[in-house]
């Protein structure tokens, strides 16, 4: 009996070499989960941006629609195409323009629009980067803001916490408007020291909230972690609720077990000794 191929990933990402993010988390999670991760850098930096200085830094704009190119030449297809961080209006049009090139085997589109947290957008975002960002939302299929993303997105100010997750509806509601069939916001402050993740399907019409403990750090690359698994489990037909479930808890325990052991936080989260739970959950 010949094997199923497993499913294949476009993963359009930077690659911080040190630190615990992007592609360095996004590759092992989606091959613990059976997924074929294809990386397709946007630029390598020596780290992340968070916590160490004068990074090393390389931008590989230019080289992507040369690989785009040569993949259409050979007939490869992808059965999604995963888009986090980007750093320029031109990285932006990129991954739209790689989002129509492959569009013929109709890949499950994931876009992260990584553009800030704790109210406030990174300091490498314009106000042309963030309408650049909301017209590619429009061409994914599921978007994963985090609640400060979510606010950008739709123009409502940034208010923590908040009193109910219910109190969001209208917006997951919104931005499936701008687009998306599914959507995610993560990182939801809630009263009591919670922190939520809410979902919506636009077929389905069904939400879904799931709540967990506040951990007081912030590591970087947790939305990288809780996205991929959100799609490797997506992927393997695992509905919305599920896999946001499962995102969630994986992160949750990563973070604690990160803190417990008081690694440093520009670090990321210890990833390495969590996988093996991802392993033992791929069992078929």
């Amino acid at each position: 009996m010949n094997p199923v191929p497993p499913k294949k990933v476009l993963a359009v990402h930077d690659l911080s070499c040190v630190g615990r993010c992007s592609l360095t988390v996004i590759m092992p999670i989606l091959s613990c989960l059976g997924i074929q991760a294809c990386p397709l850098p946007t630029a390598i930096l020596s780290t992340h941006l968070g916590g160490f200085s004068a990074v090393a830094f390389s931008d590989f704009s230019s080289h992507i629609a040369d690989f785009s190119a040569h993949w259409r030449r050979e007939g490869v297809q992808f059965d999604s195409i995963y888009s986090g961080f980007l750093a320029s209006t031109e990285q932006i049009e990129i991954v739209s323009q790689l989002i129509c090139d492959f569009s013929a085997s109709r890949p499950l589109v994931l876009v992260d629009p990584v553009m800030g947290d704790e109210g406030k957008l990174y300091s490498v975002y314009t106000g042309q980067m963030q309408e650049k960002i909301k017209k590619l939302v429009r061409q994914a299929d599921i978007i994963t803001p985090n609640y400060t993303e979510a606010c950008f997105l739709l123009g409502q100010p940034y208010v923590s916490p908040i009193s109910r997750p219910k109190l969001l509806e209208p917006w997951l509601m919104k931005l499936s408007g701008l687009g998306p069939r599914q959507v995610v916001i993560t990182g939801v402050p809630l009263r009591d020291q919670q922190v939520a993740n809410l979902s919506y399907d636009r077929i389905t019409g069904h939400f879904h909230h799931c709540t967990s403990n506040l951990i007081p750090v912030r590591y970087p690359g947790t939305g990288d972690i809780f996205a991929s698994i959100l799609l490797g489990a997506l992927l393997r037909g695992v509905c919305l609720p599920e896999a946001v479930e499962k995102a969630g808890s994986f992160v949750f325990s990563a973070v604690s077990r990160t803190y417990a052991a008081g690694s440093p936080a520009r670090e990321g989260v210890l990833l390495e000794p969590s996988l093996k739970n991802l392993l033992e959950g791929n069992h078929e």
